[in-house]
């Protein structure tokens, strides 16, 4: 029903795709965000009129909490405020529980596949397993007109100035950047890798050509500049940090320039080479394919497990990640780097016993997943970041003869809605 003070009074139903759960206002859906399943909430509307199928809200008063709540350890964190974790209000092994039901949900519903789903807490140097803290080594921030730092509010491009992020690593709060003006810039971001002493703070310019005058920052930090879309322009130190991966064959280093991609999670590279690996089981002399493959991590891995007499063909299409890739895997001969589009890139590829492939966001999408089963490898290992996107390729890779043949969900954003996943996939006869 709705209060007499506007706000609608709701029992607050099953965990959807996205960081709310599910509730029912006189037969119309609504999205309820900081609430959890099984609780009675007075929530305020933020998005909706009478002509639409559904809503979104905020819980702003728990009447019945679940037992699941807690404390949001961020004073940020909460309705109309950061929009950067979702989760913060639930323990952390209950955010598991909710990121393993939506995960179910999605393939459920969208690939018709019925799994078990367990997501795994995922160590690493400097995290808090017990609190889901401390585990982000790349923070990136937006600056507001006054050149100050924080987060988008949730669904906005409003920021929410802020004086710390717990969910950063230590490194990354050591550089201060929420305690630093930006004028000139409309973005700063700081790269700390979990193992090392680089520091990088990449600027994002608010007028283009223009550089952004930099408040003082602790000693030896590199800075750069993203003066163009996939360009770093060096102002002082490295344009790029170094990333320690532990290999099967032992520990190897990887450059990543600017604000290239890499997991955030310190504990994230090796779990997931070791899930990849898990899958693939690679052997001798195979020829493996890496599918996005960034700055060469699977690569290096399959490179590794195929030996001298197998073959690694890896294909990235931003241009950068695919100069880095080329240092970091020059000195194995078995793996060929070309840039461009996957899609483009599948039809030259040849001969492929193993296949990973590690997609954006928004996943590989048909034309890809066809391409990649026409090789007919044996198996697949597929990383996603998004359920719904890796349940929609899942649905296509069934139906071009594959099966899902094992699972591994990993959180690796505690106290976002975000779970990585890796899908093992072999031929369904």
């Amino acid at each position: 029903m709705t209060t007499t003070e506007g706000l609608l009074e709701l029992v607050v139903g099953p965990v959807a795709h996205g960081g709310h759960c599910v509730a029912r206002h006189e037969g119309r859906v609504v999205f309820v965000r900081h609430a959890l399943p099984g609780e009675r909430v007075l929530a305020e509307v933020t998005e909706g009129g009478p002509r639409d199928r559904f809503w979104r809200a905020d819980a702003v008063a728990v009447l019945t909490p679940s037992p699941d709540r807690v404390v949001p350890p961020c004073p940020f964190a909460g309705p109309g405020r950061c929009g950067g974790c979702d989760w913060q209000h639930a323990a952390p092994a209950a955010q598991r529980r909710l990121k393993a039901d939506v995960v179910a949900e999605q393939l459920r519903r969208l690939a018709g596949i019925e799994v078990d789903v367990e997501v795994e807490a995922v160590p690493g140097p400097g995290v808090d397993a017990g609190t889901g803290l401390g585990w982000r080594t790349r923070v990136q921030l937006a600056v507001d007109a006054g050149g100050r730092a924080g987060f988008r509010r949730h669904r906005s491009h409003d920021v929410q100035v802020v004086d710390d992020c717990l969910i950063a690593t230590d490194g990354v709060r050591a550089l201060g950047l929420t305690h630093r003006r930006w004028p000139g810039a409309v973005a700063v971001e700081g790269v700390v890798p979990a193992t090392g002493d680089d520091r990088l703070v990449v600027l994002t310019p608010s007028r283009p050509g223009r550089r952004p005058r930099l408040p003082d920052l602790p000693e030896g930090t590199s800075v750069a500049v993203a003066a163009a879309p996939g360009t770093t322009e060096r102002v002082r130190g490295r344009t790029w940090v170094t990333e320690q991966v532990p290999l099967p064959t032992g520990p190897r280093s990887f450059r990543v320039t600017g604000s290239g991609f890499w997991q955030v999670h310190p504990g994230a590279a090796a779990v997931l080479v070791d899930a990849v690996h898990e899958a693939l089981r690679p052997r001798p002399g195979e020829h493996a394919l890496d599918l996005y493959a960034g700055a060469g991590l699977f690569a290096a891995a399959l490179a590794g497990a195929v030996g001298p007499d197998g073959a690694v063909l890896a294909v990235e299409g931003d241009a950068r990640a695919v100069a880095d890739a080329r240092r970091n895997l020059h000195d194995l001969p078995q793996v060929v780097v070309r840039q461009g589009r996957v899609d483009a890139r599948l039809g030259g590829a040849g001969q492929a016993d193993v296949v990973v492939l590690d997609p954006p966001r928004t996943g590989a999408r048909r034309q890809v997943v066809e391409a990649v089963a026409a090789l007919r490898p044996r198996a697949v290992a597929y990383v996603a970041c998004d359920p719904a996107a890796l349940a929609r390729d899942l649905a296509y890779f069934g139906d071009a003869g594959y099966r899902l043949a094992g699972l591994r969900a990993l959180d690796l954003f505690p106290h976002t809605h975000h779970v990585e996943c890796v899908a093992h996939l072999v031929p369904a006869a």
